[in-house]
């Protein structure tokens, strides 16, 4: 399963690592997802992955 947020669609990113002498390397900035349940308006459930920042700002409506 791909490490997507299903509301804003961030995902990992690519960037570099840094040594004392600037040397660059590769490496992989990882989205912190959260899995929540949402209820719908017809009572019925289903499974999302949020990223930690976006369910802190709508953490009253989901």
């Amino acid at each position: 399963m791909a490490r997507i947020c299903d509301f804003t669609g961030r995902w990992t990113s690519s960037g570099n690592m840094r040594s004392h002498s600037m040397r660059a390397t590769k490496r992989t900035f990882k989205v912190n997802l959260i899995n929540k349940k949402l209820k719908l308006e017809d009572g019925s459930q289903v499974k999302v992955k949020v990223s930690s920042k976006i369910y802190k700002k709508l953490k009253g409506f989901i």
